[in-house]
């Protein structure tokens, strides 16, 4: 779950990359970088932090150029914060490229064993947009003649790239001296969408993952990119697509549309908000259905995701809605925090109870899931000390019992509080009273009813189904090994941390 943006203007771009990347920040808070294009010269500034973190007057001026990519990151569990690893990344052979990325490879220790071996190329750091990056390199060196590329040239080699790469992949990359190149793995799991801004100098193009930014930045979107497809720009504008891929099947991740892509955005034709008010409609259906014996007094949204999903939800039980917790919008995001000593510590600073909305009632609490069950389990124990009589909890989400491999942080099973629990042991360990899990069905309905054009999702994390097809138990335990280990690792150092500071403040 990144953030990737790539513009091709009329006019400088750094301000509207800048302006793009705030748009996007809620896909990844603990890195940002913007590199633009000036003669076939690359200028790029990135560094760890929020994008108004990173960027400053004088780093703006130090990126000029009509051309343009930004990318903002957020960090699996296990993964240090290397500035290293923060993009956009940048190769100088044979042509000087720069490249971000949303979504991970699942063959990526293959990949850069071939890269040493066959390739002869080395790859620096441990990320996989590097592995892609290069491999992107060594296929455009092998088809271009006397090293001049054309449009042909850059789309065969981008189906070289698929025939190579597997798993989930959205890319926008600069080409030095020849344009923008963007495209979106042949599974179309990660989103992107191109926007467009007719000016009287000519057309100005734009690549998001997702469709806020292009609406924002005063262009219209003209539609999302294909799976498998690529599209190039040129440094005049011009306007260059091709399928590379030879058997594209589009599965959106579903997760975009429960928790990661912002309300107001549309994804592969689907507005992310009715969406959400589906997921609502279908919690209320299940409810009247097969759990009459709730009564229920009050629904109240654990902020900001679940909001539509809740107010659906409280029209369709025919119930009062309220907002019963107060975010301080400061602290970051707790699904994207690494290591679960800061997790859980954060959460009572990020949220707070209004006490008026829960005492003396039976409430029901709606989030749009479940994933390691820390948050919910605080929140509950907040609506309780707020004084509710009981407390329900619904989750707009089914239960997450599988490990993601394609870009989301929820890689190890024995993190997820679903993976080994039915839904009432669920419901004892969040300490609620009682539990309502979304069906997949009905989830995939959700979405289907606003674009029946989409028959297929990528829902692994729900029902341990791998649309690539190449994920296979030995690598889902390897997966699983390295991340127990960065996570026992990272619970040392926060409680040697922990020591130190008692002993310093002691």
């Amino acid at each position: 779950m990144c953030g990737i943006l790539g513009i091709v203007a009329r006019t400088p771009v750094n301000q509207l990359l800048y302006d793009g990347l705030l748009l996007l920040q809620h896909r990844g808070q603990d890195a940002a970088g913007i590199a633009t294009s000036q003669r076939k010269t690359f200028h790029m500034q990135k560094g760890n932090g929020q994008v108004r973190d990173v960027f400053r007057t004088r780093n703006m001026r130090s990126l000029p150029g009509n051309m343009g990519i930004a990318h903002c990151r957020y960090p699996t569990a296990g993964s240090a914060s290397n500035s290293a690893e923060a993009q956009p990344l940048y190769v100088n052979s044979p042509f000087g490229i720069v490249l971000g990325h949303n979504g991970n490879l699942t063959n990526s220790d293959e990949l850069k064993e071939e890269m040493f071996r066959q390739d002869l190329r080395h790859i620096n750091t441990s990320s996989d947009s590097e592995v892609l990056l290069n491999v992107l390199a060594h296929e455009l060196e092998k088809g271009s003649v006397k090293l001049r590329l054309d449009p042909q040239t850059i789309f065969a080699a981008v189906a070289n790239v698929h025939r190579r790469c597997k798993g989930a992949y959205s890319v926008t990359a600069m080409i030095a001296g020849y344009g923008l190149l963007a495209f979106r793995d042949p599974y179309g799991i990660r989103p992107a969408v191109i926007g467009i801004n007719e000016t009287e100098a000519g057309p100005e193009y734009m690549v998001a993952s997702e469709s806020v930014a292009i609406d924002a930045l005063g262009f219209r979107v003209l539609r999302d990119i294909a799976p498998g497809e690529a599209v190039f720009i040129d440094e005049d504008g011009n306007f260059y697509s091709q399928q590379c891929a030879p058997r594209p099947t589009l599965n959106p991740c579903i997760f975009e549309f429960v928790y990661l892509a912002r309300p107001d955005s549309l994804i592969d034709g689907v507005s992310v908000y009715e969406t959400r008010l589906n997921m609502g409609e279908k919690l209320a259906e299940k409810i009247r259905k097969d759990h009459r014996d709730l009564h229920i007094d009050v629904v109240i949204p654990i902020p900001d995701s679940s909001r539509p999903s809740a107010m659906q939800l409280a029209q369709g039980l025919g119930v009062a809605y309220r907002e019963g917790f107060v975010k301080n919008r400061y602290i970051g995001r707790t699904f994207i925090m690494p290591g679960q000593a800061v997790r859980r510590k954060s959460v009572r600073q990020k949220l707070n109870a209004i006490g008026m909305e829960f005492k003396g009632k039976n409430v029901m609490l709606v989030d749009d899931s479940i994933v390691r069950g820390t948050t919910s389990q605080e929140i509950v124990q907040m609506a309780r000390e707020a004084g509710a009589r009981k407390v329900y909890f619904a989750s707009a989400a089914p239960p997450v019992r599988f490990p993601n491999v394609y870009g989301i942080d929820m890689p190890s099973r024995s993190e997820l509080i679903a993976a080994h629990r039915t839904e009432e042991e669920v419901a004892r360990e969040i300490g609620a009273d009682a539990l309502i899990y979304q069906d997949l069905d009905a989830l995939k309905e959700c979405v289907r009813k606003l674009n029946p054009k989409l028959t297929s999702f990528e829902t692994s994390c729900f029902d341990g189904h791998y649309i690539t097809g190449d994920v296979t138990s030995d690598y889902l335990r390897e997966i699983e090994v390295r991340r127990d280990a960065a996570r026992d690792s990272e619970d040392e150092f926060d409680g040697a941390q922990l020591d130190l500071n008692l002993v310093t403040t002691g």
